[in-house]
């Protein structure tokens, strides 16, 4: 079964003059930006995830620098462009990863909202063997309207999301992909059900 667990909304939103740095850590955010200007150039992005990097170049940017995780981002910015200044696109609901270690070392960015996330519950009537979770907002949402008894393995995408399912689950119902992409979580899913039958 696949459901969308959470909803975006396009927001409008004001580009800075300085186009130098740009800083995006998902898909969404590259879509609500270059859905909007598909002309606008960046010197220089800097992303998250190699989905978000592929897009971006669809886009026609020049990507300088792609990690998995924001924490990794961050420490790569804050190692090697103390002196810059970014815009930060994002959603409603993020991290804070990216812009406390950004004020922490007194790096100038400019956050702008480009997207909404609303969560959208929807209620199982079943117990699942194992469910794919892509988003802290997803599992939120999954777990507004669910038991957590529901779900025997949860996968998820990465460390952030592993981290808000265990506010619902024991952490040896979880694991955690091999990569932050949707196949890696296909085959992560596929190899834990293989070894519990």
């Amino acid at each position: 079964m696949e459901y969308n667990a959470i909803q975006i909304e396009f927001l409008p939103f004001e580009l800075d003059e300085n186009l130098e740095n740009a800083i995006f850590t998902s898909q969404n955010a590259v879509e609500a930006v270059f859905t909007k200007n598909p002309e606008i150039r960046f010197g220089r992005c800097f992303c998250v995830g190699e989905k978000t990097r592929a897009l971006l170049e669809n886009y026609g940017q020049i990507v300088f620098k792609t990690t998995e995780y924001a924490a990794e981002l961050s420490k790569f910015l804050i190692e090697n462009h103390v002196g810059a200044v970014f815009q930060f696109f994002c959603g409603n609901i993020r991290s804070d990863e990216i812009p406390s270690k950004l004020t922490e070392n007194k790096i100038h960015f400019k956050e702008i909202t480009v997207y909404k996330t609303t969560l959208n519950p929807k209620k199982f009537e079943r117990n699942f063997e194992a469910a794919m979770f892509f988003s802290p907002s997803g599992v939120r949402s999954y777990f507004h309207l669910n038991s957590p008894n529901s779900v025997k393995n949860a996968i998820c995408i990465g460390t952030t999301t592993a981290a808000e399912l265990q506010n619902y689950l024991h952490m040896e119902k979880v694991k955690i992909a091999n990569s932050t992409t949707i196949e890696s979580v296909i085959a992560k899913t596929i190899n834990s059900l293989k070894n519990n039958n």
